[in-house]
């Protein structure tokens, strides 16, 4: 792949990132972080956090009152089935006990109005799990690592790519920051080096971060969630992406809804000593070659009302006991990211 290929897929997925927001969250058992990883990080500034939103808005071009990320997505409801394996994994209800759920697949990038058909933006889905007191918010994306390990790369990232008076970045800039940074091309280069996703329902989607799962002997580990379409991996050739609309994914998961075709797993890779826990740009060794336990199932059965998505947040911090808070500074800076951007789409509709 060329690096003029590179910078470009680089730049567009900048827009299509999951915010990386700051909780204050208690860990709920983590294990501790494999040796070797870098030590674990104060949270950001309200004053980052704003930066990061305000970046993220600036490089989408500052559309009105909707998410700073992932702004473009369709609100579905369905239902989880657990399966026998889960309590492998962890005690967690929201994973062990069958429940509906409420999600939102999404295709990256700040702008509302991005085609469908663009090919180096992320997908993504959202969604929130189990009975009621006892759930979970989930939130997986079409690739398996992020583009920054901190908040202070990821507002450097940023900020190479805002536009000049020209409304574009400045092409030297960007190569020099992914020249000294090359770890922050790695997502770009993976998603670009793939076909065009041809269903929201067709895509595997991967949690870059490191949870620590209870089980109900009390033994905890790391995994890591993939989400995987039950029939494969529904992609498009170049020819066959160019006869698409720009809003095809909501039709396409509107009919596999009603041929019962809009089905996922879950699944949990499971984690070995060692592995690398704080770094997200970075995968855990052999990781496609990893023991995956199914968790349950995900059935689609409903487009939403978008407003049932847009009300609130999925909330990256919520998570039922037997599932702890993962220990890298990326997690850790979400929820206030999350929330800022949610009281700016509020006033926004005022």
């Amino acid at each position: 792949m060329t690096w003029n290929v590179v910078l470009l897929a680089v730049a567009v997925v900048a827009v299509a990132l999951v915010v990386p927001i700051r909780a204050a969250l208690a860990d709920r058992g983590a294990a501790a972080p494999a040796p070797g990883d870098p030590p674990a990080h104060a949270p950001a500034s309200a004053a980052a956090t704003i930066e990061i939103v305000d970046a993220l808005k600036a490089v989408a071009g500052n559309p009105h009152g909707v998410r700073a990320s992932f702004a473009r997505g369709q609100c579905v409801s369905g239902t989880y089935t657990p399966a026998a394996t889960a309590a492998r994994i962890t005690r967690s209800a929201s994973f062990t006990r069958p429940s509906e759920i409420v999600g939102r697949f999404s295709v990256g990038g700040g702008n509302p109005a991005v085609a469908d058909t663009s090919k180096a933006v992320l997908r993504g889905f959202s969604f929130r799990l189990g009975p009621e007191g006892q759930t979970s918010d989930l939130l997986v994306e079409s690739a398996p690592m992020h583009f920054a390990r901190s908040v202070e790369q990821m507002l450097a990232f940023l900020q190479a790519r805002l536009p000049g008076p020209d409304g574009k970045p400045d092409h030297d800039k960007v190569k020099a920051f992914s020249e000294a940074n090359p770890e922050t091309a790695r997502q770009a280069s993976y998603v670009g080096a793939r076909p065009l996703p041809g269903s929201y329902a067709g895509v595997t989607y991967w949690g870059v971060h490191s949870f620590p799962a209870t089980d109900g002997r009390g033994v905890t580990r790391f995994i890591k969630f993939k989400v995987v379409p039950v029939g494969g991996e529904v992609t498009l050739s170049d020819d066959e992406a160019r006869a698409r609309p720009a809003d095809f994914l909501a039709r396409d998961l509107e009919q596999r809804i009603a041929d019962g075709r809009a089905r996922l797993d879950v699944l949990a890779i499971v984690g070995r000593p060692g592995d690398p826990t704080l770094d997200v740009t970075t995968r855990w060794p052999d990781e496609d070659g990893r023991e995956a336990v199914r968790l349950g199932t995900i059935t689609i059965t409903a487009m939403a009302n978008a407003e049932r998505c847009d009300a609130a947040i999925f909330d990256a911090g919520n998570l039922a006991d037997g599932l702890g808070a993962p220990p890298d500074e990326m997690f850790a800076a979400r929820r206030h990211a999350y929330v800022l951007s949610l009281e700016r789409r509020r006033a926004a509709r005022r």
